[in-house]
């Protein structure tokens, strides 16, 4: 909860200041499970990144796990995960 709140003062501090650069492999939808299930403070901190925002998503596999593949080190479950997305 504290990380939490110590991430959204930073955004909060940030706001219509200057630029910021999030980068996650979770959707929007699933932010405030990262936020301590706060769904309150997860709608103020997205309300902030998103406005002025430019969303850039990517999809495609892993240069990491692609790597690892190569050299026979993935881990199963992380293979299946990728497998079923690919």
């Amino acid at each position: 909860r504290e990380e939490a709140n110590l991430f959204f003062n930073v955004i909060a501090k940030r706001y219509e200041q200057g630029s910021v650069v999030v980068t996650s492999n979770l959707p929007f939808s699933q932010w405030s499970n990262a936020f301590a299930d706060d769904t309150t403070l997860t709608a103020a901190l997205l309300d902030r990144l998103l406005h002025h925002s430019h969303i850039i998503q990517i999809s495609g596999e892993s240069y990491r796990l692609k790597g690892k593949r190569a050299l026979g080190t993935v881990p199963t479950v992380l293979q299946n995960e990728s497998e079923r997305q690919g």
